[in-house]
């Protein structure tokens, strides 16, 4: 079984009073890891380490700043093995999908410390004669990063690398579901020689979880929170962060919709759907979760994609290479159950896949999906999907926006400009032509609209969302006054 710590003040330590909490395979049941359970005090002794180290990290120059973000990107990279073996232990990933997330978590590393250098302004004209009037941009204080363990290296470096790259200090909490992927994640920072309190990391026990959010967003040090996960728990955040009036980014749930028209390329159509919809098992904020075909092209399609579909390796990945894993656990199998049968009762055809009893769930399709059914609407997050057939572009792009989130989406057509049409058409925060939904680089404006969210990670877009804009005048010469 793996462990770890907190980080507070730069030191390793256990929770006050050395509680802690274990994480479960969720194949095996076996412990997988331990992790302390902080208390309140540590809540807030890590804001309180952040606070004292913000001054002098945000007058650290560019350059230093961006030399500890590279070095933290190596010593991220050279952990591939740990992060893959964690991840199979507490969430039951592929080593593909691990190995995925450490490569592009280094480059988000990367991308930040390319951006120390970017933070700049602007001279707005004056009204006022001699006024030199300049919007700069600052840093906040202190960010509070709230990972999930669904891309648990990407997500977490994501919450936390441009702000450090701002200029911010952060408090890392890590998700309950994987404390020792979120740990390493630390190590490499720490490797990377960030100066004492830059970095604070926290894990707390399940039950612990709302009054240490809380304590965390109240505290008065924290000037910006970043969540991302379940647009049930975002709606939370989001009300807590109201409360005391913190500037918040959520990227929260979603049910990211494939178009498939009638003169797309069907192999490109596939290859894309397949892996949008079943990377990591499903289990990611973009995955493809609405397969909408025009139904002059259904049949071929269907019968691609499912052939494709039943031949993904499906197994246990702390065994050998598979590309379907574990769901997180069993509530995601009863979830997934629960929306096949009622699909099925109420006349969708079963392609292929099906109901599971464990973890190791199959690649399932669902034919002839409707507005009726529960999968139509809600987000499976697991390994199930569903195939709705639609006559012409405009019933396509009325589906794709017939629900309340907004995050990922994707059309596939031989006709670029129509395409590009119909991507404008779709609420979405996100849109990609003849690619998969499931697609991110770190220096994309990534994040969604409606019930998906709100704020944007990624390069310049992030760089406004963990910064003061500040508005400073220069009177140059002297200034008339009516009185």
């Amino acid at each position: 079984m793996q462990e770890t710590t907190l980080l507070i003040r730069g030191e390793r330590c256990a929770a006050t009073g050395n509680a802690s909490f274990e994480r479960r395979n969720p194949i095996s049941g076996e412990a997988a890891s331990r992790a302390p359970a902080a208390t309140l005090d540590d809540a807030r002794a890590a804001c309180d380490a952040a606070a004292a180290a913000f001054p002098a990290w945000a007058e650290t120059g560019p350059t230093e700043r961006r030399a500890l973000l590279l070095k933290a990107a190596h010593a991220l990279e050279a952990r591939a093995d740990r992060f893959i073996a964690a991840m199979a232990a507490e969430t039951g990933a592929s080593p593909a999908w691990a190995g995925f997330n450490v490569h592009l978590a280094a480059g988000m590393l990367q991308e930040a410390a390319a951006l120390t250098t970017q933070i700049s302004g602007q001279v707005i004209p004056s009204d006022v004669p001699g006024s030199l009037a300049m919007g700069i941009r600052q840093p906040a204080g202190v960010v509070l990063g709230i990972a999930p363990w669904n891309a648990p290296v990407i997500l977490g470096v994501r919450a936390i690398a441009t702000p450090l790259a701002c200029g911010n200090t952060v408090v890392l909490k890590g998700s309950e579901l994987c404390p020792v992927t979120h740990g390493l994640i630390v190590e490499a920072l720490i490797e990377g020689g960030f100066p004492a309190g830059v970095v604070n990391f926290l894990t707390n026990a399940p039950e612990d979880a709302p009054a240490i959010v809380e304590a965390l967003i109240a505290h008065e040090a924290v000037r910006r929170v970043n969540f991302t996960g379940s647009t049930r728990v975002g709606r939370i955040i989001a009300g807590t962060c109201a409360k005391y009036l913190k500037p918040a980014v959520l990227e929260l749930g979603g049910k990211a919709p494939v178009l498939v028209l009638d003169d797309a390329d069907l192999d490109a159509a596939v290859n894309g759907t397949a892996f949008g919809a079943f990377a990591n098992s499903g289990q990611i904020c973009m995955s493809t979760e609405r397969i909408i075909v025009d139904e002059a092209i259904a049949d071929e399609f269907v019968a691609r994609l499912a052939a494709k579909a039943r031949a993904l390796p499906l197994g246990d990945p702390r065994h050998g290479p598979v590309v379907l894993g574990s769901v997180v656990d069993m509530a995601a199998v009863e979830r997934c159950n629960a929306m096949i049968e009622d699909a099925l009762a109420k006349g969708a055809t079963l392609v292929c896949g099906g109901k599971a009893d464990s973890t190791l769930m199959p690649a399932t399709l669902l034919d002839r999906v409707t507005p009726e059914m529960a999968i139509y609407h809600e987000e499976t997050f697991g390994p199930v999907k569903g195939i709705v057939r639609v006559a012409g572009v405009d019933a396509a792009v009325a589906c794709a926006n017939d629900n309340p989130f907004g995050l990922s989406s994707a059309v596939f057509s031989r006709d670029v400009a129509k395409a590009w049409e119909v991507a404008r058409r779709v609420r979405a925060g996100i849109c990609h032509i003849n690619g998969p939904t499931v697609h991110d680089e770190a220096q994309m404006p990534f994040g969604g609209v409606n019930d998906s969210g709100y704020g944007r990670f990624g390069g310049q877009a992030g760089v406004a969302e963990f910064t003061e804009l500040r508005w400073i005048t220069v009177q140059t010469r002297p200034r008339h006054y009516p009185f």
